[in-house]
């Protein structure tokens, strides 16, 4: 480049100047034309003006890459998602599909890589499935790593937001490398992309004049909620995921998890889930430690679980506070803490008539408050209270069966009969689990039905309405046998019974029987393979087949529920029965893996989903915490050794010690939360 900048700036040359000739350039308005005589001044001065421009064209063309640049014709590329079409579907609206995704951005486009996962000659020879692969180019994906704003380390060890034409600043970047986003990340980016497609000037989908649309509106949504896309899922890589496995749950589970690994390939809500596990997991040995001797050598005298008890309150107060902070580190180091929230647009099932949204002024559908809320007070709250209402009926059932199990083993005292002590509650558990798993799925019908505008406040609503019900279904029976019953023997055998019992069932239903289910679907797809004589793309066409028809991942709820009540169990009761934290954490370590096999092995690859802590279920577990801790309160008051100090009013001794002890754990929760924050900062 200096070089032509010096032919162009010849000042050596002798007088007269002229400007150089440009074929095909026709002089601008006020500029000198082609080979037109200049004074020296005025040649000096539009030679400096133009090593400017070629300066600045030099620097865009390495700094900066315009979309509108990018190809989006390649047919070989990297397949990143998988996108389904129903059977049926018209080839007009394939086409039409096929243009809104690779068109470029300016022109309403997603600008990406789209290609059929079969061609013309293999569609004839195998079933038409329908499948469609996409992907994107490594320039294509950091422009959208820029555009949603993903967080990465610079070279400085700073965190900053990616930009394109920054990128050299960032560690671990380099233009020949394109491992500089994770597959997760790219994966994310391509879903943000295709759920921004948005309708311009379309009224309806080509050749479904059903399926209405408005300016704004989000195709992908309006496809699959009109049945004509399936579903969408992104693609295992096979070499990561057996990497992963390798250092995952394949080994010996005594182990740290490759926690970075995991957030590399899944995403950060995931990893996050996962780094929670394994922190109550080992949060919760030293509860273990101190209960299995408890245990052991106080095993008949019921009354003496004061010390226990107190220990239950300082360490469900501390762990959370320690947690807070742990989780913070991560998601700085990942970006999350400090990245941006996006935009959050109407959830796919909101409906209501099609106006203007007075806040974003797009259009979009509105749907009244009031009507949201009479919805709420006038039907889903008495129907939470009459589910209750239902759950402390069947309770009292339970106990009838108790009571009848213990007057036969009274009258007969035989080996069975006392065995048959233990019958009732296992029955009850499993009645508690059955309930809990209907009760959801009324929840999500309920809560869908509320039309809620916004996918956070959908999970919000329908998180208050599964946790309330949990809690009183799976602890209602053991606040009744400890405060009204007052049989400490009974809170025991029950809490071990529900605890033991939940444990197993969903272990069972969460991961052996979706796993057993795959393996025979596997194998259906092996023979399917093997019977093939079509020359094809074998290892693509049968991991799509295989994942496709693996169980659609539904989030993290179901796991951090199932958490929610086991630090139920052990912080609440455990004084009583100190082998429930021991038990929880075998069943943890077991949950681990069982949890792992069916991410990588079960259940297709979830989208990833940037998190900066684990959300609502920070705010349940504390709450959670605090009833824990007037529990234990109460359970204090009540024992024989305090007691004897206060004879004559139980009362008044179960109110002072809760109260005293109350105060006294939000004062070392101020201390925590205060060292832990004063920490971080530090660091």
């Amino acid at each position: 480049m200096s070089r032509d900048v010096g032919r162009l700036l010849d000042v050596t040359a002798t007088p007269p100047y002229r400007r150089p000739s440009f074929p095909g350039i026709p002089p601008a308005a006020g500029n000198p034309g082609n080979g037109e005589v200049l004074p020296v001044g005025d040649f000096i001065w539009w030679g400096m003006t133009v090593l400017r421009g070629v300066a600045v064209a030099a620097s865009s063309s390495t700094m900066k890459v315009t979309l509108s640049a990018l190809d989006t014709s390649e047919t070989s590329f990297t397949p990143l998602v998988v996108i389904e079409l129903a059977q049926d579907v018209k080839e007009e609206t394939k086409e039409w599909l096929k243009n809104r995704i690779i068109t470029k951005k300016k022109d309403g486009g997603a600008q990406l890589l789209f290609r059929p996962l079969l061609n013309k000659y293999e569609k004839e020879t195998l079933e038409n499935q329908n499948l469609y692969l996409v992907g994107a180019s490594n320039t294509r994906l950091l422009l959208g790593a820029e555009a949603l704003g993903l967080v990465k380390e610079c070279n400085d060890s700073a965190m900053r937001a990616f930009t394109y034409g920054t990128r050299h600043n960032f560690k671990g970047f380099a233009d020949n490398n394109d491992d500089f986003l994770t597959m997760a990340e790219c994966q994310f980016i391509i879903k943000h992309e295709l759920e921004n497609l948005r309708a311009r000037d379309e009224k309806m989908i080509p050749g479904y004049p059903q399926a209405k649309l408005y300016p704004g509106k989000s195709l992908l949504r309006r496809l699959l909620t009109s049945g004509i896309v399936v579903q969408v899922f992104p693609l295992h890589d096979n070499e990561d995921l057996k990497k992963l496995e390798d250092t995952w749950y394949t080994r010996f589970p005594l182990k740290y998890q490759p926690i970075d690994r995991i957030r590399d390939y899944f995403g950060e809500t995931i990893a996050l889930y996962f780094g929670f596990l394994e922190y109550f997991t080992f949060a919760l040995i030293p509860m273990a430690v101190i209960g299995l001797p408890y245990y052991l050598f106080v095993w008949e005298d019921y009354d003496k679980y004061v010390i226990f008890a107190s220990f239950n309150l300082v360490w469900s107060t501390v762990i959370l506070e320690v947690w807070k902070r742990g989780c913070a580190n991560m998601t700085y180091r990942w970006g999350t803490l400090v990245m941006k929230r996006q935009f959050e647009e109407p959830r796919p099932g909101y409906h209501g008539v099609l106006g203007i949204n007075p806040v974003t002024g797009r259009e979009e559908p509105l749907y009244s408050s009031y009507k949201r809320q009479l919805r709420i007070y006038l039907v889903s709250l008495p129907f939470v209270c009459l589910c209750l209402y239902f759950s402390l009926y069947v309770m009292m059932i339970y106990f009838d069966m108790e009571v009848w199990a213990l007057g036969l083993h009274e009258d007969s005292g035989s080996e069975w009969t006392s065995i048959l002590l233990y019958v009732p509650s296992i029955i009850y558990a499993i009645v508690i689990e059955v309930m809990n798993r209907l009760y959801r799925y009324a929840a999500e019908f309920l809560t869908s039905w509320e039309n809620h505008r916004l996918e956070s406040a959908y999970q919000n609503h329908l998180i208050l309405k599964v946790l309330v019900f949990n809690f009183l279904n799976c602890f209602a029976s053991l606040f009744y046998i400890a405060f009204v019953l007052k049989d400490m023997k009974l809170l025991r055998q029950s809490l071990a019974t529900l605890l033991i019992t939940s444990q197993i069932l969903n272990q069972i239903v969460e991961s052996l029987l979706p796993y057993w289910l795959q393996k025979k679907h596997h194998m259906q797809v092996k023979r399917k393979m093997q019977a093939l004589k079509a020359d094809i793309d074998a290892t693509l066409y049968e991991q799509v087949i295989l994942e496709k028809e693996m169980g659609t991942y539904l989030g993290t709820f179901d796991d951090y529920l199932e958490l929610f009540l086991q630090f139920g169990y052990v912080s609440l009761f455990s004084c009583v029965y100190p082998l429930a934290a021991a038990f929880a954490v075998l069943n943890n370590f077991t949950e681990v893996n069982s949890d792992a096999l069916k991410m990588c092995r079960v259940l297709k690859r979830p989208f990833s989903e940037p998190s900066a802590n684990i959300g609502v279920w920070q705010l349940a577990f504390e709450t959670m915490s605090v009833i824990s801790v007037v529990t234990n309160c109460a359970l204090i008051g009540m024992s024989p050794q305090v007691n004897s100090l206060f004879p004559e009013s139980k009362t008044d001794l179960i109110l002072i010690v809760v109260a005293v002890e109350v105060s006294d754990n939000f004062s070392l929760f101020e201390i925590v939360s205060t060292s832990c924050t004063s920490v971080t900062l530090k660091h």
